[in-house]
């Protein structure tokens, strides 16, 4: 009987492949470090920085700290560590990481699920102005190659469930090593983190996938379902005598724009020569309630407020809704990234599409576009309630950012020499702060331009128009551009913001104030928790919803100075 004894070279042909590949756990051990590393680069940067961490003590917290970056990123990533998910699991993370390095540099950003759900909800247009050769450079470095590794490295297979005890144990192991990290430096870590709360939306890319977390969390407590009706006692007040003409109004939101950058508000630079010519008013004290727009327009359109909407139960509807369920007529024209849901039962129009020779032909339309065929659009609305009133809410793209030299026509480029690229950090602050109040001096235009449209219809409507920016923007104060920051962290030029008000004399006849008045209220502190009572009060809307104390109009009204 010949008995079977296996090849010498078969075995060792078998050894060398295994030699060849990688057990997931190895990978994941090694993404870990390269995350923790080179993807925490703007964290390593900063810390440095800080006064408690600027010495030899500092340099042993940083790597500590970064041991139990690692170690929470292997525990993540050890969840995925199966033969079909842990490279496309890696390579998420590893884009991730890149992505969120470069904003985290470039900009002074940090990433959060507000940050996030911005990104989300971002266009071609935002996308392609957000774009350079920096962010190619670093997704290049901190992703691609290393996903080149990964996908080139054969992983070793094994068993289900030895692959589920090596899972287990790796998971385990990291939990333990994380655990281990925070017990030994709580108390320095607590009081970092506490006075310095950036850093905790800084460490990469475990804030991505933390935000994605809430927002996923956001979705199982706000299910995408029926808006919850309100307002349904809404009804127009019937006008005063003498004063029967229907109203007209626009509500233009703002984009990005600054309440200190206004002359109106005692800006030095003349960014508002138009508006300086017309009767409005200008709050000069108004606070937005977030600090981008996908948190900003559906906050400042409910009646809720910054403080209950976070925490809202269910999904209501929103300003728009009472406007229509009171007979009003009501519009939305979107000149940017779309309305956040805020229009989705109203009629509304977008400039995407638009081809405009002079107001489009540099890419993403300019403002004026909105106003070329408002009258049409405005005829287009139901008869029955554009006899009771019409009201029109122009989205700007206003002084979006980076791109902010893409925003003005050539004819507004007063402020030069002004910043040519979306890289702000390599111009010069006074070019960026050039390139940002031309967008302001061009807002000034088309908000002259918009009053002066309304006057064209006064022998028709009573007319007014009301501006209120979403949220300003930040323009290298501390090393921070653009906005976006954490509520809480983020400084005052993210949240104060412009509101600028005008009634024709039809209007305030109609509405029984008189501009003088509100003259005198002009530093009364005001945010966007007051936006949907104002309007409310503005139009004549009655309903239990409407709060006399939140609407800026009330205190004036019966007075002409």
């Amino acid at each position: 009987m010949k008995l079977f004894r296996p090849d010498p070279r078969a075995r060792g042909i078998a050894a060398q492949d295994n030699e060849r590949t990688r057990s997931p756990a190895e990978m994941v051990l090694a993404t870990s470090l390269w995350l923790a590393g080179i993807g925490n680069i703007a964290l390593w940067m900063r810390l440095p920085q800080l006064p408690e961490l600027d010495n030899l003590h500092g340099l042993w917290f940083g790597l500590v700290f970064a041991i139990g970056i690692a170690a929470a990123n292997g525990a993540c990533l050890s969840l995925f560590a199966w033969r079909w998910t842990l490279k496309p699991a890696i390579t998420l993370m590893l884009f991730a990481a890149g992505i969120a390095a470069h904003f985290m540099l470039a900009y002074g950003v940090v990433i959060d699920s507000t940050m996030m759900l911005n990104a989300l909800q971002s266009d071609v247009r935002e996308a392609h102005d957000l774009f350079s050769w920096r962010l190619l450079a670093m997704v290049l470095v901190v992703a691609v190659l290393p996903t080149i590794w990964v996908w080139r490295m054969p992983q070793r297979v094994s068993s289900l469930p030895r692959q589920l005890v090596a899972n287990v144990l790796c998971c385990v192991l990291a939990l333990g090593v994380v655990t281990v990290i925070i017990m030994s430096m709580y108390q320095q870590a607590s009081s970092l983190m506490r006075n310095h709360t950036k850093l905790r939306y800084m460490i990469n890319p475990l804030n991505s996938v933390w935000a994605v977390g809430e927002l996923a969390a956001g979705r199982v407590r706000h299910p995408n379902m029926a808006p919850v009706p309100i307002g349904l006692d809404a009804r127009l007040q019937a006008p005063p005598a003498g004063a029967g003409k229907p109203p007209l109004v626009l509500l233009v939101l703002g984009e990005t724009a600054r309440s200190d950058h206004f002359s109106l508000n005692g800006y030095a630079r003349p960014t508002n020569p138009e508006l300086a010519r017309e009767n409005v008013v200008s709050f000069r004290n108004a606070w937005s309630c977030g600090t981008n727009t996908a948190a900003s327009v559906p906050c400042m359109f409910s009646h809720l407020g910054r403080e209950h909407f976070d925490g809202r139960n269910a999904n209501d509807e929103n300003l728009l809704d009472v406007m229509q369920r009171a007979g009003l007529a009501v519009l939305w024209i979107d000149n940017q990234s779309g309305c956040k849901g805020v229009c989705a039962r109203v009629q509304h129009v977008s400039t995407t599409a638009d081809t405009d020779p002079t107001l489009c032909a540099a890419g993403p339309c300019f403002d004026e576009i909105m106003l070329r065929e408002l009258d049409r659009q405005m005829g287009e609305l139901p008869a029955g309630r554009g006899a009771n009133g019409i009201v029109v809410v122009l989205h700007q793209i206003g002084s979006h950012g980076p791109a902010y030299y893409r925003r003005t026509p050539p004819a507004f480029k007063r402020f030069m020499p002004e910043c040519e690229s979306n890289a702000l950090q390599d111009c010069g602050n006074a070019a960026v702060i050039n390139a940002f109040d031309n967008t302001l001096l061009y807002t000034d235009h088309f908000l002259a331009s918009a009053i002066h449209w309304l006057s064209r219809h006064e022998e028709s409507h009573a007319t007014a128009l009301m501006y209120v920016s979403d949220h300003g923007e930040s323009l290298g104060e501390n090393n921070l551009f653009l906005h976006g920051l954490p509520y809480h962290l983020a400084p005052d030029a993210q949240k104060h913001v412009p509101w600028i008000t005008w009634l024709s004399p039809a209007y305030e006849r109609r509405l029984r104030v008189g501009t003088a008045c509100l003259r005198k209220q002009r530093d009364a502190k005001l945010s966007h928790d007051h936006y949907f009572h104002s309007v409310l009060g503005l139009l004549g809307v009655d309903t239990t919803l409407y709060d006399p104390k939140l609407d800026l109009f009330n205190s004036c009204k019966g007075r002409s100075g």
